[in-house]
C-alpha cells in the first residue's frame, strides 16, 4: 500500500488561441471554431512559453479550436495531450454561433438557468469540478497545462480562489499569457453545491 501523502497540483490555464469567430465577434459556444492566422501564431507562442515549463501533461477541451491550439503548441514534443469534453465552453444552445453582442446582456441570466437548448454556467462549473476531482487521482504533485475557454476559467476562479461566479460572468473579458492555480489534494468543504471553494485546503 502506498502511504505517500498526496501533494497539490500546479495548474496552468491558457485560453485557446484566437479564432475566425473571435475576430468576427461571434460567440462560438459548442461549435468547433477555426483558428485564424493570428490564432495559429498565438498557439506557437503558447508553445514557446510552455514547452520547457516542466509540464507533465496537457488537457484540453475536445472542441476543435482548443485541440488545434494544443497540437500546434506542442508539435514535435513528447508531452501527452488529453482531450476532455468536460472542458468545453458553455453550450449556448440556440445562441451558439450568434454575435457576442447578443449574448453580453444575457450572461447573468444564465448562471443557474440554462441557455435555451443549452447549459447554465453553473453546469460548466460542475463539469470543471468533476474534471479536477479526476485530475487529482492521477496527477498529484504535477504541473499541468489546461487549454480551454472563458467559462472554464471562471469555474477555476470560483472553485480555486473563491471568487463569486456572478462577478466573474459579468466582468469585462480579459486576456493574459496564462493563469496559475493550485489544486489541493483534499476536496471542497463549503456546503453549497456548484459554488464550493477549494482554496482553503
Amino acid at each position: 500500500m502506498n502511504d505517500r501523502p498526496m501533494t497539490p497540483i500546479r495548474l496552468i490555464y491558457e485560453t485557446h488561441a484566437t479564432t475566425t469567430d473571435n475576430e468576427a465577434g461571434i460567440a462560438t459556444g459548442w461549435l468547433p471554431g477555426v483558428l485564424s492566422p493570428t490564432g495559429r501564431r498565438q498557439a506557437q507562442e503558447l508553445g514557446d512559453r510552455r514547452r520547457n515549463d516542466g509540464i507533465a501533461a496537457v488537457f484540453t477541451s475536445d472542441l476543435h479550436r482548443a485541440v488545434d491550439t494544443a497540437r500546434i503548441a506542442f508539435e514535435g514534443t513528447t508531452v501527452p495531450i488529453h482531450h476532455d469534453a468536460r472542458l468545453r465552453e458553455c453550450n449556448y444552445g440556440r445562441l451558439n454561433g450568434r454575435p457576442q453582442a447578443a449574448l453580453a446582456s444575457l450572461r447573468s441570466r444564465h448562471i443557474d438557468e440554462p441557455f435555451p437548448g443549452g447549459q447554465s454556467y453553473r453546469e460548466v462549473l460542475a463539469a470543471t469540478e468533476d474534471f479536477l476531482i479526476d485530475l487529482r487521482t492521477r496527477w498529484d504533485g504535477s504541473r499541468i497545462l489546461l487549454i480551454a475557454h472563458s467559462a472554464n476559467r471562471w469555474a477555476l476562479d470560483c472553485l480555486l480562489t473563491g471568487t463569486d461566479l456572478e462577478d466573474l460572468v459579468q466582468a469585462p473579458a480579459r486576456w493574459q499569457p496564462g493563469w496559475e492555480y493550485t489544486v489541493p489534494p483534499a476536496g471542497p468543504t463549503q456546503a453549497q453545491p456548484g459554488e464550493r471553494s477549494w482554496s482553503e485546503h
